[in-house]
């Protein structure tokens, strides 16, 4: 056999060989593609429990009210805004130490109509606080509500777990990362997509009922967490201010 006739087999054949051979979709990946939903959903709790620092931002759908979240959550407290009826106001946690900042629109009151205008006073009083950081106190029945939006363990505690049965579902990409999505109930349950590089992360999440649709970024990336300086800060001792 000539050179020539002998090259034209060896390249068919390398060219078969090639061919016959199936790609590893988890080739550079994590691994976790390989495993069942359930564990998939297991190691990617643990990965965000483990996780010091994460940023939430998205939907949130409670008992009725609909919230945009923007918060940036660990072990020792949060920072971030809260959207809700219209109105934005940032929310700061250090340890146990709650604070609200908001413009004094927020703490301006109308009547259970609306038709009333506030008065001058109320429109002082809230011109006072409009910019400042007020301290909630704990005893102050909001105090539980607001602080759980600062809480990391607490709000993951809440979004992570999938309902109903569990599958896998496609692989793609959720904000620039290759991902594996989850599903409960096909989807009724929530669709959770985890991160396929480095730790399994929760990426985005799709909460059962409609409940609203979060991203989750900046895995264990830290932050700076801070009380307000006094002249930036007002305490009204043991209750909040009505708004």
């Amino acid at each position: 056999m000539s050179a020539v006739c002998a090259g034209l087999v060896l390249g068919v054949a390398g060219l078969t060989g090639c061919g016959g051979e199936e790609e590893d979709p988890d080739a550079g990946t994590n691994g976790i593609g390989k495993l069942s939903a359930a564990k998939i959903q297991s190691k990617s709790r643990a990965a965000a429990d483990a996780a010091p620092a994460v940023r939430l931002s998205g939907t949130l759908v409670s008992k009725g009210h609909t919230y945009k979240l923007d918060m940036r959550l660990k072990d020792e407290g949060g920072i971030g805004s809260v959207t809700s009826k219209g109105e934005t106001f940032q929310l700061l946690r250090v340890g146990k130490e709650l604070f609200l900042k908001a413009d004094s629109a927020f703490w301006t009151h109308e009547d259970a109509k609306g038709g009333e205008k506030p008065g001058k006073a109320d429109e002082g009083a809230a011109a006072k606080l409009d910019g400042k950081y007020v301290k909630v106190p704990q005893e102050d029945a909001s105090y539980q509500q607001l602080s759980g939006f600062t809480d990391k363990d607490v709000l993951l505690e809440g979004m992570l777990t999938l309902h109903g049965k569990l599958a896998t579902g496609e692989r793609g990409t959720t904000s620039g990362n290759p991902s594996i999505e989850i599903t409960g109930d096909k989807g009724a349950g929530g669709t959770l997509d985890v991160s396929l590089k480095g730790k399994p992360y929760p990426l985005s999440l799709e909460r059962a009922g409609d409940a609203g649709t979060l991203r989750l970024s900046d895995w264990g990336r830290d932050f700076p967490l801070s009380e307000p300086e006094k002249e930036e800060m007002v305490d009204y001792g043991e209750q909040l201010p009505q708004s």
